[in-house]
């Protein structure tokens, strides 16, 4: 079964260029802002869509996340809101693909089985959860796979080839490879060892490889695109998010702006790059 995944990274491919994914936590910093937001990505520039699932332990988050997912909670976020608003989103783009990521917790709570069945009505086309390693399938991935949900694993710089089989065994949709070690938006990422890290993991699957972690300017995700099946960004957007909120934390009528301005600067730098490792 082919998903919008799928579709919009072969879409890409043919058109010779690398995905611009986005990042955004959902319900931050209220839920009609972050409706708002996520419905101006596409025509900013996102190819497909990541939305945070906010959790009250982000363990491999950096402080604007972190802030972000606090910001959201304090606003009345919940998985039944998060889910509406990608049905919401879904009204109007049947097209591009959704992603939720963050942890296991808030998933198990609601109740796989109900997560996995309300998520696809949604409109729901991946999953990243940080938290689940390949040792527990059982718990997420294979129900997820088996519904027609894409699992996408993360690969780090310290995932090396003896373990990556395993974490790429059940992966779907794409690969999220990490480009730095430690939490998200703590440094900028090197585009020579991110260039030789996805030409490794390329030989070991055939999955697009999308990198994350510190892409914050057009020139960088420029520079990670030439090689790269995909540029993931979102401290940067988070962070420019923060930067237009009022003394009190609420939104202003800076705030989707903000947000789309970076989005249309790092998808022509995407768009800019000169593909040194298309197929």
């Amino acid at each position: 079964m082919t998903t919008r995944i799928d579709r919009r990274f072969a879409a890409l491919k043919q058109e010779g260029r690398a995905a611009l994914v986005t990042f955004i936590m959902t319900g931050d910093p209220d839920y009609d802002t972050s409706l708002a937001i996520v419905k101006a990505l596409p025509k900013a520039g996102a190819d497909l869509i990541e939305l945070g699932m906010p959790f009250t332990d982000p363990m491999a988050d950096g402080p604007a996340i972190q802030a972000a997912g606090l910001r959201a909670l304090a606003a009345g976020q919940t998985m039944i809101k998060t889910l509406k608003l990608v049905r919401e989103f879904r009204a109007g783009d049947s097209d591009t693909p959704i992603v939720l990521m963050g942890y296991y917790n808030p998933i198990y709570i609601y109740g796989v089985d109900k997560f996995l069945a309300d998520a696809i009505v949604a409109g729901v086309d991946g999953l990243i959860v940080v938290d689940l390693p390949p040792e527990e399938d059982g718990e997420l991935c294979l129900p997820a796979l088996k519904a027609g949900v894409n699992f996408i694993r993360l690969a780090t710089p310290t995932t090396d080839d003896k373990r990556l089989p395993t974490v790429l065994n059940n992966t779907s949709g794409f690969v999220y490879y990490v480009s730095i070690t430690g939490i998200t938006g703590a440094a900028a990422p090197d585009a020579g060892k991110v260039s030789a890290a996805v030409a490794r993991i390329k030989r070991h699957t055939k999955l697009p490889v999308a990198v994350g972690f510190g892409v914050r300017t057009a020139e960088q995700a420029r520079a990670i695109a030439e090689n790269a099946d995909g540029v993931v960004v979102g401290s940067a957007l988070i962070d420019v998010l923060r930067a237009s909120l009022d003394k009190a934390g609420k939104a202003t009528p800076e705030t989707v702006k903000a947000v789309t301005d970076l989005v249309a600067d790092l998808a022509q730098g995407v768009r800019a790059a000169k593909r040194v490792a298309a197929e």
